[in-house]
């Protein structure tokens, strides 16, 4: 079914015959996320036709290693002229639904988004060679959750596909906040919450003010992205996070991964904290990963004790200031769930997002199986949803 290359001779993935090797065995089988070459993966992510912050090397290795029920993935690799031109992280379908079928999904990595990372000058022929090594392992369907449905990348996919004469099929889609950081800061602002709202706002930042001047702070360098993350993290533990059980903070490896990817990111410039303070206390913080033009607003975590000054939001507002005025950043994805109450009054572009299933061969009946499961599978959660929204209304 689906197997696995050893590493073998693979060295330590700096040289050309890491790259060589690791295309090589490719060709045959997936290869374990750790065995890529990581100076291949970091060019790849250089010249990719779209971004995905958590496809980055740094974040996802981290990920691999540490996070728990996150690590031991393998990837589909495309390689052309020695040069990797695409990736995608992926897992057994077995291991992400327990459905025994042949078929691969995109692993999770502990961000919402999967959007493969294809070579901006050959994204097609990287989907076609994903697809190509994806059959050679005996998958019959590749199912990504979270990606951008709109995109370069998927246009790319939709081509390679057409050319064997498949269509992916939608399970589900959405769309979620996004920000046009092109626009002037005060126009997204005025235009997203309206001259009331801010008035509003301006007013609570007035009474924050009361407990020391209010300061934002944005951290860069490795030294002080690791000052401001034990910062985000007590704030993100002292919140509902904290009493749901889901703060990082709570599990070990989720805490030790995100120590170790937001230091080895912010060394290459891809990642910064965001900090609001008041006096010498700080109210609110938010992670933020940085791909090509692109920024993803992780995570915010609030001190509640402050909650009727909307620190939140008060961030969120300096933040989207900062990115408007870092010429480099030309959008940022919210990452947020559909219909999140804060972020998509404030960010009004919109990102269209879904679950797929690609199929790899023409009516093939494991893929039709898996397009069954997991739509119904959706279907259920969903009125489940519904159903327990009803009865805490009663």
């Amino acid at each position: 079914m689906v197997g696995f290359t050893n590493p073998g001779a693979i060295d330590d993935g700096k040289g050309p015959n890491a790259r060589q090797q690791a295309a090589a065995a490719a060709t045959d089988a997936l290869v374990p996320l750790a065995a890529l070459p990581i100076d291949a993966w970091r060019a790849l992510e250089a010249r990719a036709i779209e971004p995905n912050g958590y496809y980055l090397a740094d974040w996802e290795l981290a990920v691999n290693r540490l996070a728990p029920g996150l690590t031991d993935v393998a990837a589909l690799t495309a390689w052309a002229d020695g040069d990797l031109i695409g990736l995608l992280p992926v897992i057994p379908l077995r291991r992400a639904h327990g459905l025994p079928l042949p078929v691969l999904v995109n692993a999770d990595a502990y961000g919402t988004l999967s959007t493969p990372l294809l070579d901006r000058e050959s994204a097609r022929m990287a989907a076609a060679a994903l697809f190509a090594q994806a059959r050679r392992t005996g998958a019959r369907a590749i199912v990504f959750h979270n990606v951008s449905l709109a995109g370069p990348a998927m246009t790319a996919i939709r081509d390679a596909l057409a050319d064997d004469g498949l269509a992916m099929r939608v399970i589900t889609s959405h769309v979620r906040a996004s920000l046009d950081a092109t626009r002037p800061a005060e126009d997204v602002l005025r235009d997203g919450l309206g001259v009331k709202k801010m008035k509003d706002l301006r007013r609570q930042r007035n009474r924050l003010a009361e407990h020391g001047d209010v300061s934002f702070h944005i951290a860069k360098t490795p030294t002080d992205v690791a000052a401001a993350l034990d910062t985000f993290l007590e704030l993100e533990a002292s919140g509902w996070k904290g009493k749901r059980g889901t703060a990082l903070q709570q599990r070990s490896g989720d805490e030790a991964f995100i120590r170790q990817a937001t230091s080895a990111l912010a060394a290459r410039g891809q990642c910064e904290i965001a900090t609001l303070k008041a006096g010498d206390t700080a109210v609110a913080s938010g992670v933020m990963i940085r791909h090509l033009d692109r920024a993803y607003y992780f995570k915010i975590g609030v001190d509640e004790r402050f909650a009727k000054y909307s620190p939140g939001v008060q961030l969120t507002l300096d933040v989207t200031r900062h990115l408007c005025a870092d010429p480099a950043i030309a959008s940022a994805d919210s990452t947020a769930a559909p219909g999140h109450p804060m972020i998509e009054t404030i960010w009004r572009e919109r990102l269209a997002i879904g679950d797929v299933v690609l199929p790899l061969y023409k009516n093939d009946p494991a893929a039709l199986l898996t397009y069954a499961a997991l739509s119904l599978r959706h279907r259920t959660r969903e009125a489940a949803k519904r159903m327990l929204k009803r009865l805490r209304k009663r």
